[in-house]
């Protein structure tokens, strides 16, 4: 019997993965409820664990942190009924250090701190690049950390503020941090959100009625609690919600806005607005530039479900090549279904993928996926479109090769473990074994995002690092561990 290669525990693990999705809610009944709803909205960008703060003024700050699916957590009566309050912050998170047990519950968010002034908790989405030299010179003055996670910094930084309000200590603190973060925080009377100066984490408000207000990672977290869509908090921006009143600061020195462009590609959900643009229309351009970049002569467009699909309807419009269903996802199966047994892990790809034969068979196939990271997934997918008889298999990506790692709040393997670092894109064609292979180029990405002359890469509009090299911001931290930044042009 022939023996299948071992694959990593999730049989899509040839993924990035964003780290985690913030949600907050006041001037509601019941706020843990709609906290609850808009983690569920935000899962995609957190899928092992998440958790809720709430204020009442009759049993105080309470919380809940869980491993696993916000709808298998936050959905019980038991944990719901412990949540009381009219003021809510959540977090769903994708952990990238540790495992599930006791003390990695320590890491989930948000955290919690007691101040003279009263208590703050705060959840962060992004990455601290400074982060250990923050820990190291705050364990070194007294501070004792309780978990791993480089959001606990902005707590002990706030600790250890001369100002007088929690506020005006989360401005000091995120004054001290580099790199990325959109935080939603709250205290017994104000909810807080602010983001990176610049912006490089999205983040975004919304009202209900009158004095009843929402901040969510995403507009989809407001669309499912009947939320109306206010605006993007901006770069650099802080804003603080008490009695029904927004009010903006701008706690930072102004800077040229870089956001991630690959919440374009992958992260967010295509039902989604960002920056004013649907992202399911940014993703259908994609497909379109993609097919005016690199034709081909085939039967089929098919996208590698689900990311792919938007692309994938682009290039098919763009191409007149009919689109078409080739691979369907099983929507049912969770991540940890494959746990059983050896032989259930070893069906890899195929326990949530499965090929439409009688459509495939004799056809010249193109494929349309988001990314690709290491190949492992790109490769197991040929495999499968072959052995359902499909004459030609070409691979058409979403994005420009993924050949530098991410220090802004993806998990992106080392830079040795990127594909596109290591070979050219022919030789990525002949190691995945397809019969052509071809990306977006980063102007033709950047044309799909709406900026027409391209990218410009003396002020690129956004970050786009993991492609091109460019940190805006220096991964201090990294550099510290001997990380070689890209020799400037």
């Amino acid at each position: 019997m022939t023996q299948l290669p071992r694959l990593p525990f999730d049989p899509l693990d040839d993924k990035l993965k964003e780290e985690c999705g913030i949600f907050g809610v006041i001037g509601v009944t019941d706020a843990a409820n709609f906290v609850a709803l808009g983690m569920h909205a935000l899962q995609h960008r957190g899928q092992e664990a998440g958790g809720i703060v709430t204020y009442d003024p009759a049993t105080g700050f309470n919380s809940a942190r869980r491993f696993g699916y916000v709808r298998d957590n936050f959905t019980k009566a038991d944990v719901m009924d412990t949540l009381p309050g009219s003021i809510g912050i959540g977090h769903v998170r994708y952990s990238t250090a540790g495992s599930k047990g006791a003390t990695a519950i320590r890491d989930v968010q948000p955290f919690f701190g007691e101040f003279s002034m009263g208590g703050c908790a705060i959840a962060h989405n992004g990455n601290l690049t400074n982060a250990h030299q923050l820990r190291r010179e705050l364990i070194e003055r007294g501070s004792i950390f309780q978990s791993s996670s480089d959001s606990e910094c902005i707590i002990h930084l706030m600790a250890r503020s001369i100002q007088k309000n929690l506020a005006e200590r989360i401005k000091d603190a995120l004054r001290r941090v580099e790199g990325a973060f959109s935080v939603v925080a709250m205290t017994r009377t104000k909810l807080i959100g602010v983001r990176d100066p610049l912006g490089v984490r999205p983040l975004v408000l919304g009202r209900l009625g009158e004095s009843a207000y929402a901040l969510s990672s995403e507009t989809c977290g407001l669309d499912i609690i009947g939320a109306e869509f206010v605006r993007e908090i901006e770069p650099g921006e802080m804003v603080v919600i008490e009695d029904g009143k927004v009010h903006s600061t701008r706690p930072f020195a102004p800077a040229p806005s870089r956001f991630c462009i690959f919440e374009h590609v992958y992260f967010s959900r295509p039902d989604s607005i960002l920056e004013g643009r649907s992202v399911y229309e940014t993703r259908r351009q994609i497909g379109v530039e993609l097919a005016k970049e690199a034709p081909v002569e085939a039967d089929l467009v098919c996208p590698v479900p689900d990311s792919g699909t938007p692309a994938a309807i682009g290039y098919s419009q763009q191409s007149g090549i009919p689109y078409a269903m080739g691979i369907i996802r099983n929507q049912y199966m969770g991540r940890t279904f494959i746990e059983p047994t050896e032989q259930i892990r070893n069906m890899g790809v195929r326990l949530k993928l499965n090929v439409n034969r009688a459509l495939i068979k004799g056809k010249r196939v193109i494929l349309v996926d988001d990314s690709v990271v290491r190949g492992t997934t790109s490769i197991k997918i040929r495999e499968m479109i072959l052995e359902a008889g499909a004459a030609e298999v070409h691979f058409r990506i979403a994005s420009p090769p993924t050949a530098w790692p991410c220090f802004y709040g993806v998990d992106t393997p080392e830079r040795a473990k990127l594909l596109a670092a290591q070979m050219t894109e022919d030789e990525m064609r002949a190691f995945i074994g397809v019969d052509s292979l071809k990306f977006i180029s980063l102007d033709g990405l950047y044309r799909a995002a709406g900026v027409a002359a391209g990218r410009d890469p003396k002020a690129p509009k956004y970050c786009d690092a993991c492609f091109s090299g460019d940190y805006p911001v220096a991964p201090a931290d990294m550099i510290e561990k001997g990380f070689a930044m890209k020799a400037a042009e």
